[in-house]
């Protein structure tokens, strides 16, 4: 067994788990990379192992709103860049910051666990081609993701089609020949379903809930790039975006879609428009939602019914933590309860990174996500008073950034923050951890600190 007990266990080589390995570095934290798969790029390359991507798949948000600030995405790059695309940004990020040569590829977490209490270290086990390890940590960081653990609902009855979640969608060419029932409208499910509108012979959406559709352009420009310059109250936006919205996409009840039962921004939008062309031309219908299932008849609420050789739920994904026990990440409801959603109230070498989403928040905020966790390791080894600060703030409890907002009470909602809020904490964090402060190492035990 090797001790790495003054480095930091950092799983994950996606976005996140890289962003963390740059500021790491910067900050010259020592740490040891793990990565189940060969490469970097994580979700955003569709043949890693754990990776819920598909053929058609593209960002929902802008390049230059997605991108972190100080590595741009090459000119050349589409303005809603593919996954192909997405996969050699990051590579590129890789290979720009040194971050490869800091990580085990190849190596899946198999379990991590405290050797006693806050600063005690972590065990971390592992397995690889040459078999089973254990290393001891100083501490964990977990940026394994937050999309690749299916929430596939139990349906009532027996279907005798084909059954899949869209973690199980690649290529449209699975929808050839049939009659596809997509259930669940978001982001994805709305993708997924314009690629069975042209494949298979009938596509229809089942919904439980209606949604705002944004679209990808207003005015010939990304429409994430659009205001921002003049910060309004949310009442006010409301009105002004829910005005736009009429402009550019119209009234979606008028081609059946049901009728949002919440307001606008207290879930993620879906941002596609053609899944309303479509609906608009009659090459899609919408469902209610589903109450059983006999043969290949599936039964709506309602009394509908439709045939079909294919469901495919588009339903979302759990966060999935399987190599700590539940305990140690200070669940509440459908996610761990972390102050700014990555650091646990009570231990300072257990992080959380990544478990954060927030419409317009980016990679750049992830990053940020990322510094202001290695700014605080660094300054509580410095003993840096904004450090204490921070560590007395998030153990004497807190709410999640919301800004206020009644997000939907829905499992994939659980770790939804207003961006504004959000990331006006944590820079503000970054710059007082980042100023001036005693260069004297923190004691490390009790005779120390009385010497």
């Amino acid at each position: 067994m090797s001790d790495y007990s003054d480095r930091y266990a950092l799983i994950g080589a996606g976005p996140m788990g890289l962003a963390m390995a740059k500021v790491l570095l910067e900050q010259g934290i020592s740490f040891q990379g793990f990565e189940l798969h060969s490469d970097v790029g994580g979700l955003w390359d569709i043949d890693s192992p754990r990776s819920t991507m598909y053929d058609s798949a593209h960002l929902i948000s802008s390049k230059h709103m997605t991108e972190f600030t100080d590595f741009p995405m090459r000119p050349d790059t589409a303005e809603y860049p593919s996954h192909h695309a997405l996969k050699h940004y990051f590579h590129d990020f890789a290979d720009h910051f040194d971050l490869r040569p800091h990580y085990h590829f190849d190596a899946e977490v198999t379990r991590i666990e405290p050797l006693g209490g806050d600063g005690d270290g972590w065990a971390v086990h592992w397995c690889d081609a040459d078999g089973d390890h254990q290393e001891i940590f100083a501490g964990v960081m977990i940026a394994n993701g937050t999309l690749s653990e299916p929430n596939l609902p139990r349906f009532k009855g027996q279907f005798d089609g084909e059954l899949i979640h869209a973690s199980q969608y690649r290529a449209p060419s699975q929808f050839d020949g049939k009659r596809v029932l997509v259930v669940g409208a978001g982001n994805s499910g709305c993708d997924i379903a314009v690629d069975a509108i042209h494949h298979g012979t009938r596509c229809d959406l089942s919904m439980r809930r209606g949604y705002y559709f944004v679209p990808k352009y207003v005015f010939g420009r990304p429409a994430d790039t659009m205001g921002g310059a003049i910060k309004l109250p949310m009442w006010l936006k409301r009105k002004v975006d829910g005005m736009i919205l009429k402009w550019f996409v119209g009234d979606p009840q008028k081609y059946g879609f049901p009728k949002p039962d919440y307001a606008l921004y207290e879930s993620h939008p879906v941002v596609n428009s053609l899944v309303l062309y479509h609906a608009g031309h009659g090459d899609l219908t919408i469902r209610p939602d589903i109450d059983h299932l006999d043969g290949k008849t599936v039964v709506f609420r309602g009394g509908q019914t439709g045939e079909y050789d294919m469901i495919l739920a588009a339903t979302g994904y759990k966060l999935h933590y399987p190599f700590i026990d539940h305990s140690l990440l200070n669940w509440q409801g459908d996610a761990p309860h972390l102050y700014l959603n990555a650091m646990h109230p009570h231990r300072d070498d257990l992080f959380v990174l990544g478990m954060v989403e927030a419409s317009g928040l980016g990679w750049q905020g992830r990053h940020e996500q990322a510094e202001m966790v290695a700014r605080y390791i660094t300054g509580l080894r410095n003993n840096h008073p904004q450090a204490q600060a921070l560590h007395s703030e998030k153990s004497a409890g807190f709410q999640r950034a919301t800004g206020g907002m009644a997000y939907l009470d829905v499992p994939r909602m659980a770790y939804y923050v207003d961006k504004a809020t959000y990331r006006t904490a944590v820079t503000r964090w970054i710059k007082r951890l980042a100023s001036p402060g005693p260069t004297r190492h923190a004691p490390q035990n009790a005779v120390e600190a009385t010497q």
